[in-house]
């Protein structure tokens, strides 16, 4: 009886991990977000880099030219209109962008896509898709 009780303590210990270990992983993916969001936000484009998959980066480099063409916006509008968990380690955020060119203070709006990937190794969130591209080839 007495190892049927130790038995259960242990599966209920062990489900209660297993939940605490979920939590921990999603309140990093939204501690990961509002990070990622406020800096896009505030403009703080170099900021935002940092939290961007270190494979990305690596594949994608940024330069000053590129981090400069940043500079020429102002973001006056950051919307999430959706969440997918893709599968335990992606999550995909549909957002609505609002861009305000400081040449011609006309605005628009745009759509983007961000994708997350949790890295196990680095017990990490990062963006797997890069920066906004705001120009969309212009």
């Amino acid at each position: 009886m007495r190892e049927i009780r130790r038995l259960t303590w242990l599966l209920l210990a062990a489900l209660l991990l297993a939940g605490c270990a979920g939590n921990k992983k999603a309140s990093a993916l939204q501690r990961q977000q509002y990070a990622w969001s406020a800096a896009i936000r505030w403009g703080d484009f170099e900021g935002a880099w940092n939290l961007v998959d270190p494979e990305y980066r690596e594949a994608n480099p940024m330069t000053e030219l590129h981090f400069e063409r940043y500079g020429h916006i102002q973001i006056s509008a950051y919307r999430e209109r959706g969440v997918q968990a893709a599968d335990e380690g992606t999550v995909v955020r549909d957002i609505e962008i609002g861009v305000v060119n400081r040449h011609t203070m006309a605005e628009r709006s745009l759509r983007h896509t961000e994708q997350w990937r949790y890295d196990p190794d680095a017990g990490q969130w990062w963006i797997a898709n890069g920066l906004p591209d705001f120009w969309r080839g212009e």
